[in-house]
């Protein structure tokens, strides 16, 4: 048995096992299945149509009723009783002991006009209300309808009347909210008939019962619908009469003696019924449990839904019968599978033997026993001679795979060899490709440097030559702006120094690197002369921290570059103004001595996007306003120095670049420990 249920996931085994089983363990749970829910939906159908049924006899039971009502107070006005007593010594006295005989809860005559003449009750002097019912008998017609009297109009024909039909409200789950305490309304079966008094005169005779609280009505309907023997054991019919939507009358227990009076029907059965005049086959929730329950709106005399007719029958013990009979058709399949299986495996473990036995013997060729073979097979059916086909092509694989080993053994020789020759052309063509590109760079720059050079040098010659007549013709009169010339003095020079760097950047080879000895702040004060101008007008408010007291191995022109690139590069990221921050301090970096020069702004900082790519020659974030080689040129003269620079940086809280550089007198070998940037 072990054998049969081996993992052997898309094998002939696990095929056959499955031919084996799908019959009884798919196709007849299936099959039991679409049965069982087919029988189920069946059920529930017959279930609306019964209860379809018994709404059916409640709607005729009361329509009998209202029939009877309005013949019975036709039959009296017709009477020669009532001819002799109405307009006798006491027509009110007559009038109460008909309607006693009637089974009545009023009775009086009415006049055109809404007189009242005779009451059973101490009626008021008018009808008690503008009733089609009593309308269509004062024209001649007999007229019986449901209508729905007020608490005064009850009142007015008897106190008891109204204090029987008010009733509390009780909180009922899934109904609509409501503020109301108390229903007061009554629901009467309101019936008239046309009678002539002894003068002439026509009137109405008009008589009603109060439907509120009635439980004879309710339970006599009750009692037509579900007689003796008419639900299974356990099941209870019910049967209820709702004012609007609360119970009026009826037989559903809220606890065991005590009747759901005042309880109100669930939100959607109040939608369907009285909202849309449908009716409601269907289950529902009523007052503590479900039940199959049938609604029809009831209508007053003017075609107004003004309450519901309910039967129904307590669902649980249907539902307790269809999980009964599923329970046991499920119990007798697995009878059924647990005898009938064991049968269909032992019949299937005779083919599977031999086939195991081929699984197994592939399993050791493909784990590298290429001698393994399955050997002889009892019988000379198909799987026998699979079998013994198999170990033929066996010996011939096994053959093979001597044979290209071998091959594959001296392919790969031949493989490592070819390798290594690629290897070696792919490094040298690597090498003579980056020559050649550096090459093609080095040329280009070469060329520009060489226009740049012949075009600037002409006009700063020119500059120098008319600054050297300007001082010598304003003689003592130039001294106010001697530190003016001076610094213009100083530019020239730096111009000129910048265009010597690129033609050292172009020709490394042909210049040697000079280093002065500069002191940071000094430089930093020059930077901030050149540029204070534009720091005016960017109102930008400049904090200065000057520590540094080690002097720094440095051309004062290059320094000069890198510090004016920054401080203009801040200016820029803070249009609106802000704060620039320059401080420099002595420090070490990779155990030799040195200053920092750190310079921070306000300004929106640098997305994390690209901030790696800050030094990249040509990489600019300023659209047309930047070529993107500042900073480039920047780090290429600090790496000259033997120093380092590097950015820090948040978006919304400014930027920070920190420069450091030798001490004057230390060698220009750049330290291990100075980052690029961060």
């Amino acid at each position: 048995m072990r054998r049969l249920f081996r993992p052997a996931k898309g094998s002939v085994r696990l095929r056959l096992l499955v031919i084996a089983l799908l019959p009884m363990l798919v196709l007849l749970p299936a099959l039991l299945g679409f049965t069982t829910l087919r029988w189920a939906t069946k059920v529930d159908n017959l279930l609306i149509v019964k209860v379809n049924g018994d709404l059916t006899i409640a709607h005729q039971y009361m329509s009998q009723l209202l029939a009877n009502s309005g013949e019975r107070i036709a039959a009296l006005g017709n009477s020669v009783a009532f001819a002799h007593n109405v307009e006798g010594v006491d027509p009110a006295a007559f009038l109460e002991a008909e309607r006693k005989r009637l089974g009545l809860d009023f009775l009086y005559v009415a006049l055109p006009g809404g007189g009242v003449i005779a009451s059973s009750t101490p009626a008021a002097p008018r009808v008690p209300g503008d009733w089609k019912v009593v309308d269509t008998a004062l024209q001649g017609t007999r007229m019986s309808a449901v209508d729905v009297f007020g608490p005064k109009t009850l009142a007015a024909l008897s106190p008891a009347l109204a204090e029987r039909a008010r009733i509390p409200l009780v909180p009922t789950r899934a109904a609509v909210p409501t503020d109301r305490k108390a229903e007061d309304e009554g629901m009467v079966i309101h019936s008239a008939a046309p009678v002539t008094l002894p003068d002439g005169r026509h009137a109405a005779l008009v008589g009603g019962i109060l439907l509120n609280r009635n439980l004879r009505f309710i339970d006599t309907i009750n009692g037509l619908v579900y007689r003796d023997r008419s639900l299974p054991a356990g099941s209870v019919g019910t049967a209820t009469l709702f004012l609007d939507d609360v119970r009026v009358s009826t037989n559903v227990r809220l606890f065991e003696n005590v009747r759901a009076l005042g309880t109100r029907v669930s939100a959607a059965v109040r939608e369907r019924v009285l909202g849309e005049g449908r009716v409601w086959l269907d289950r529902a929730f009523v007052v503590n449990d479900w039940y199959i329950s049938a609604y029809e709106p009831i209508t007053d005399s003017l075609g107004r839904r003004v309450g519901m007719l309910y039967v129904g029958f307590l669902a649980a013990p249907f539902s307790q019968a269809k999980t009964q009979s599923i329970v046991i058709a499920l119990l007798a399949f697995l009878c059924i599978a647990a005898i009938s299986v064991p049968v269909f495996l032992r019949w299937a473990g005779r083919i599977f033997g031999p086939l195991e036995d081929m699984t197994a013997t592939i399993g050791q060729v493909e784990a590298g026993d290429l001698s393994a073979r399955i050997g002889g097979v009892p019988g000379e059916d198909e799987i026998g001679r699979v079998a013994r086909h198999l170990d033929h092509l066996l010996d011939q694989v096994q053959e093979r795979d001597q044979r290209l080993r071998g091959w594959a053994a001296e392919l790969n020789a031949k493989v490592e060899e070819r390798t290594r020759d690629l290897t070696e052309a792919n490094r040298r063509l690597e090498q003579a490709t980056q020559q050649l590109v550096m090459s093609e760079k080095l040329a280009a720059v070469g060329e520009i440097t060489a226009s740049i050079a012949h075009e600037i040098n002409n006009p700063v010659a020119v500059i120098q030559g008319n600054l050297d007549v300007a001082r010598q013709t304003l003689g003592p009169a130039a001294d106010p702006a001697k530190t003016e010339f001076d610094l213009i003095d100083a530019q020239v020079h730096r111009i000129t120094a910048i265009v010597t760097k690129l033609l050292q950047f172009a020709r490394p080879a042909e210049f040697s690197a000079s280093a002065d000895r500069v002191a940071a702040e000094e430089v930093v004060s020059d930077c901030l002369a050149l540029t204070r101008h534009r720091l005016r007008h960017a109102a930008v408010e400049v904090v200065r921290d000057d520590r540094a007291t080690r002097a720094v191995r440095i051309e004062r022109t290059g320094l000069q570059q890198i510090l004016i690139n920054l401080i203009v590069n801040a200016l820029h990221a803070m249009p609106s103004g802000g704060t620039l921050h320059i401080a420099t301090r002595d420090a070490d970096s990779g155990g030799r001595p040195g200053a920092e020069i750190v310079v921070s702004d306000t300004g929106a900082g640098i997305a994390p996007a690209v901030i790696g790519r800050v030094f990249d020659p040509f990489f600019s974030t300023k659209r047309a306003e930047g070529t993107g080689l500042g900073l480039s040129i920047s780090r290429m003269l600090v790496d000259e120095a033997g120093g380092w620079i590097r950015v820090e940086s948040r978006p919304g809280e400014g930027a920070r670049f920190t420069l450091w550089l030798p001490e004057a007198g230390q060698g220009p070998e750049r330290p291990s420990s100075g980052p690029d940037a961060a």
